[in-house]
């Protein structure tokens, strides 16, 4: 007998490979899944904005790596000692104008050139609620905890996305025609507007994301929220806020994006990879022994191996970690 509902998971619409370039945007479950990704040595770019959550702000960011924009002094605010982008992450932040700018405009040539190359572009999608900055009514991607009075905030219509995102699409396809878009919304409830709220929230992006999806071939969908809410019903899954997942629920969630799009071979590369890199965080209890010495020569020529077979894997990382570790 099943005693839960079981997701119905889109094995078939797609395979992702080790080969292919993937750019990941959106909240900060598309920083989870990215990090998973990463870790199992997928090349991979994650949110070159830093998280964002509604659809708009996603679309918008995207635009301005399309157009090659550059960020200037004009572009930035500063407040309490802080120089910051509306547009971007805290993380991007400074007390230091030219190192703010720095990151910024670094990031925006690393994610224009995975925009043009990624096979898969990921988006997972938070919230339908905006924010609009008073000043100019421009949808903004962080508020950085700037008063209330400053913005107008509503919620997106399901026309309005699938018309700014329409659009998007057949922009990125303009210089990436093999591109592939996979959507997914967020599994985290945005408690703000209450349960009610979240729920408004989420149906909007549902039924954008249904439409994008049937109008657009390229488009897919993967059901994190429903996986979340279905299947991981228990609040046992969700972290003290009662709102995130834990980190069970991510691996789960992992697990069935994993079945999804992976094929055999895909599963098999990232089964080798973490035998290595299990061994690689192994902590010897003498490091300048013969015996470790031989450990390390073999986790080297398993990693040399693995290159050999897949040369689009990057280990230049493990491998200089490798033979530092030998030289001591």
């Amino acid at each position: 007998m099943e005693f839960r509902t079981k997701v119905e998971l889109p094995v078939g619409q797609g395979e992702i490979r080790h080969s292919d370039s993937i750019s990941l945007w959106g909240s900060c479950f598309a920083e989870n899944i990215g990090k998973l990704l990463s870790d199992n040595k997928f090349d991979c770019d994650v949110n070159p904005f830093g998280v964002l959550y509604n659809p708009l702000s996603i679309a918008k960011s995207m635009s301005i790596l399309l157009d090659g924009k550059t960020y200037h002094e004009e572009d930035l605010r500063f407040d309490k000692g802080i120089w910051y982008s509306l547009m971007h992450h805290s993380s991007f932040s400074s007390t230091d104008q030219s190192e703010c700018l720095e990151k910024i405009n670094l990031r925006i040539v690393k994610g224009r050139e995975m925009l043009g190359k990624a096979r898969w572009i990921i988006f997972t999608w938070g919230t339908a609620r905006v924010y609009e900055w008073k000043e100019t009514g421009e949808i903004v991607g962080n508020c950085h905890k700037l008063p209330d009075r400053l913005f107008t905030r509503r919620l997106l219509g399901v026309e309005e996305v699938v018309s700014v995102f329409g659009s998007l699409l057949k922009k990125i396809h303009l210089i990436n025609p093999d591109a592939q878009f996979l959507f997914t919304v967020s599994p985290i409830r945005h408690a703000k507007d209450g349960m009610h709220g979240n729920q408004l929230n989420k149906a909007v992006l549902l039924l954008a994301i249904e439409k994008l999806c049937r109008e657009i071939p390229s488009c897919h969908y993967f059901p994190s929220y429903e996986i979340m809410l279905d299947e991981l019903r228990d609040y046992r899954f969700y972290a003290d806020d009662m709102l995130h997942p834990t980190p069970l629920a991510v691996n789960y969630i992992w697990e069935c994006f994993c079945s999804s799009f992976f094929t055999a071979d895909t599963l098999r590369i990232m089964k080798d990879w973490q035998e290595i890199r299990k061994a690689l965080e192994h902590r010897p209890f003498d490091a300048k022994s013969e015996a470790y010495y031989t450990f390390l020569s073999q986790i080297m020529l398993k990693i040399e191996r693995l290159k050999e077979k897949f040369p689009y894997l990057d280990v230049q990382n493990e491998i200089a970690l490798c033979q530092t570790r030998l030289k001591k």
